[in-house]
C-alpha cells in the first residue's frame, strides 16, 4: 500500500514490518516521532526510558533474549548512550538491534551540530543513512537482517530534513521472525578484560567483512550521467545534488556511510573527470577518499556548518538559480519564547529580579535565557546544571548566596539525579530548582517517570520527586507554585540563606496540556496604567505596549495572574474593559 509518510513514521513502519518486538527511547527532536509511531502498534512493547543509555541497554537486553529490538534518540542522546554502544560492538547481538539516531544540521532544536557518522566509525559498527522516507522505510526494515547477519548493532542515521519531510512509501506486511534461542555464552556477553581481548579481533574481522559487503550492497549505488564531474554524496544532500545538477553529473549515492565501499569509490573516481564530495557537516566521505589516494573537492567548496539546499549546490557548481518570490519587506524576527501562562515564567522573573547566577539545563525552560528575562548564565547538556553548580560553588564558595541551578522534571530524571547525589555526598550549599511542569515539554508532551503514565497514556509507576530528593540526602525540600511570585521569592530567599543543599520544586502543569483549565483573560485598565512597563519585564507574548499603554491580547492570555501581581497601580485585572 502506498502511503505519504514523514521519514520518522517510515522508520517506524520499517522497523515494525521488520519484526521488532521492543523499542525503548528517550524523546529528542528530531527523533521523537519514531517511537511515538511505534507505540501505536499494540503487538510490540514501546516505552519511554529515563535516558538514552537506559534505552539502549534495554534494547540490548531484549536482543539478548532473542527478539528484534530498537531504540531512538537525537544526536546528542548518542553521547549518553555511547557507553553501552562501544561495548555492544564487542558483544554483538542475538536478535537484531537497530539504533536510530537523528542528527540536527543547522541546530534547529539542539545545542551542537555533531556528526553521528563519527560514532559509527569510532565504535566500529555499521551505519545506514536514508535520503528520503522510502529509503528510511527500506533501510530500517533491512537493518535487522544486517544486524543478525554480521552479529552487530546497526546505526540508522536520520537528519532533521529526512525525519520531518514526506515522500511516498510502498508499505507491506509485518513479518515477525521466530525468537532466536538465548544461549549462555560468557565469552561473548561478559566483557571483562580476558573475554573482551578475545572479542576485539572479532570486531576487526567483522569490519573487514562489512567492508566487502558494502561494495555490492543495496544501500550504495552509482547513477551515471555526464562524466566530466562525479559527485559522491549521501542523505538529503543526494536530492539537492539531483535537483540542482540533474543528469549533468554522475552520482555515487552512499547509503552506507560506514564502512564505505572503497573499491566502488575508486572505480567511480577513475571514470569521471573531476571528483566532488557533497556531504553535510563533517568531511567523513572526503577524508576516506583522501586515505584512498584521491583528491576530491569537498569542504574547500562546501561549508562544514549547517544545512545545504538546492541553491547551495547550484551556486557552488556555478549554476544559475531560479529567482524565487520574495516579499517586499523582510519578515520580522520572531525569536522563540515561553508560551503565555508558562509556569516557568514566574520563578524565572524572581531569579532575574534578584540578579542571581543561574546555571540552566536542556528543555523548553532554556527559553528563559531570552530577553527580557535573561535569566540563565549557562546551558551545557542534560543534567549539567546540577553537577555544574556543585563545581561552581566548590570553586567559588562566596557565590553560594547568589547562585542557583534550574532543571526540568524529565531532565532531572534523565541525568540530574546523579548530580544531586554528588551535591549531597560531597557537600555544597547548592540550591537546585526543579521546574516540574508535569510533562516532557519541548519535544511535544511525552510522558516520563514523574507523570504517572506510560507512553500509551496508561497508569504507570510514578516517581515522587520530594521523596527522591530526600532519599539521596537532601533534607530541605519544598514545593512552590510558580504563579505565586511572593511564595517563589520567599522560597528562594530562605533556601539561599540556609546552610547546606536544598531543592525547590516549582510545580504547575504545562499550560498546553489538554487537562489544564485556564482562567478568563486579564485586561489592562488604561486609566490606571502609568506606563511603567514593569509587566513587559515578564516577556509574556500576550502583553504588548501600544500608544503608551500596556495591552493584553485576550486571544493569548490564559489568566495566570503573574502580571497582575507585578503591577503597582492595580491596572491589570479580570474586570477591565
Amino acid at each position: 500500500m502506498k502511503k505519504l509518510l514523514i521519514g520518522n513514521e517510515a522508520v517506524a513502519r520499517g522497523l515494525y514490518e521488520g519484526g521488532i518486538s521492543l523499542v525503548s527511547s528517550y524523546p529528542g527532536t528530531p527523533s521523537t516521532e519514531i517511537t511515538e509511531f511505534l507505540s501505536k502498534y499494540d503487538d510490540i512493547h514501546s516505552e519511554w526510558a529515563p535516558n538514552e543509555k537506559v534505552a539502549l541497554e534495554t534494547a540490548f537486553g531484549a536482543s539478548l533474549s532473542g527478539v528484534r529490538a530498537a531504540c531512538a534518540m537525537k544526536h546528542v542522546g548518542l553521547n549518553v548512550a555511547a557507553d553501552p554502544l562501544f561495548t555492544l560492538s564487542y558483544t554483538g547481538v542475538n536478535g537484531g538491534l537497530v539504533i536510530c539516531v537523528a542528527d540536527d544540521p543547522a541546530m534547529h532544536s539542539s545545542q551542537n551540530e555533531q556528526d553521528s557518522r563519527r560514532y559509527a566509525k569510532a565504535a566500529k559498527v555499521p551505519m545506514l543513512e536514508p535520503s528520503d522516507s522510502a529509503e528510511a522505510y527500506e533501510f530500517a526494515k533491512a537493518a535487522f537482517g544486517l544486524s543478525e547477519k554480521f552479529d552487530t548493532p546497526v546505526i540508522l542515521r536520520m537528519c532533521t530534513r529526512v525525519a520531518h519531510s514526506q515522500s511516498v512509501v510502498d508499505t507491506g506486511e509485518r513479518v515477525a521472525p521466530e525468537r532466536i534461542p538465548y544461549e549462555r555464552r560468557a565469552e561473548k556477553y561478559i566483557m571483562m578484560p580476558a573475554y573482551a581481548k578475545a572479542r576485539h579481533p572479532i570486531v576487526e574481522e567483522r569490519m573487514k567483512a562489512l567492508a566487502g559487503y558494502a561494495e555490492d550492497c543495496p544501500f550504495n549505488r552509482v547513477e551515471w550521467g555526464g562524466t566530466d564531474i562525479g559527485v559522491i554524496t549521501s542523505g538529503t544532500s543526494y536530492h539537492y545534488v539531483r535537483e540542482a545538477l540533474g543528469d549533468s553529473v554522475s552520482v555515487l549515492k552512499i547509503g552506507m556511510p560506514h564502512p564505505l565501499p572503497d573499491k566502488m569509490i575508486l572505480d567511480f573516481a577513475s571514470r569521471v573527470g573531476k571528483l566532488c564530495v557533497v556531504e553535510e557537516l563533517d568531511p567523513v566521505i572526503e577524508e576516506r577518499c583522501r586515505v584512498l589516494g584521491l583528491d576530491p573537492v569537498g569542504k574547500s567548496l562546501f561549508s562544514p556548518i549547517g544545512e545545504f539546499s538546492q541553491r547551495t549546490i547550484a551556486e557552488a557548481f556555478g549554476k544559475e538559480t531560479a529567482v524565487g518570490v520574495s516579499a517586499d519587506t523582510a519578515a520580522p524576527a520572531r525569536p522563540p519564547m515561553m508560551c503565555p501562562g508558562c509556569p516557568h515564567r514566574g520563578i524565572y522573573y524572581v531569579l532575574a529580579k534578584k540578579k542571581l547566577t543561574v546555571l540552566g539545563d536542556i528543555g523548553c525552560y532554556t527559553l528563559g535565557a531570552q530577553p527580557p528575562l535573561n535569566a540563565l548564565d549557562s546551558t551545557l547538556c542534560m543534567g549539567a546544571s546540577v553537577s555544574g553548580i556543585h563545581g561552581f560553588l566548590k570553586a567559588s564558595p562566596d557565590a553560594a548566596k547568589k547562585t542557583v541551578a534550574v532543571i526540568g522534571d524529565s531532565t532531572f530524571i534523565h541525568s540530574g539525579v546523579t548530580g544531586l547525589i554528588n551535591v549531597a555526598y560531597n557537600g555544597s550549599p547548592a540550591v537546585v530548582v526543579i521546574l516540574d511542569n508535569s510533562i516532557t515539554g519541548m519535544t511535544g508532551h511525552q510522558q516520563n517517570p514523574t507523570t504517572g503514565y506510560d507512553i500509551k497514556g496508561d497508569p504507570a509507576g510514578k516517581v515522587d520527586l520530594e521523596a527522591l530528593c530526600r532519599a539521596v540526602g537532601i533534607d530541605r525540600v519544598r514545593v512552590v507554585d510558580p504563579y505565586d511570585l511572593k511564595a517563589c521569592e520567599e522560597a528562594v530567599d530562605e533556601e539561599l540563606a540556609a546552610d547546606g543543599p536544598s531543592v525547590i520544586i516549582s510545580r504547575r502543569p504545562c499550560v498546553l496540556l489538554k487537562y489544564v483549565k485556564t482562567n478568563a483573560p486579564l485586561a489592562v485598565r488604561p486609566d490606571k496604567c502609568r506606563s511603567c512597563r514593569r509587566c513587559m519585564g515578564l516577556g509574556c507574548p500576550a502583553i504588548s505596549f501600544k500608544e503608551g499603554k500596556a495591552r493584553i491580547d485576550a486571544t493569548l492570555c490564559v489568566g495566570c495572574g503573574v502580571c497582575e501581581q507585578l503591577c503597582p497601580f492595580g491596572a491589570i485585572g479580570g474586570d477591565a474593559e
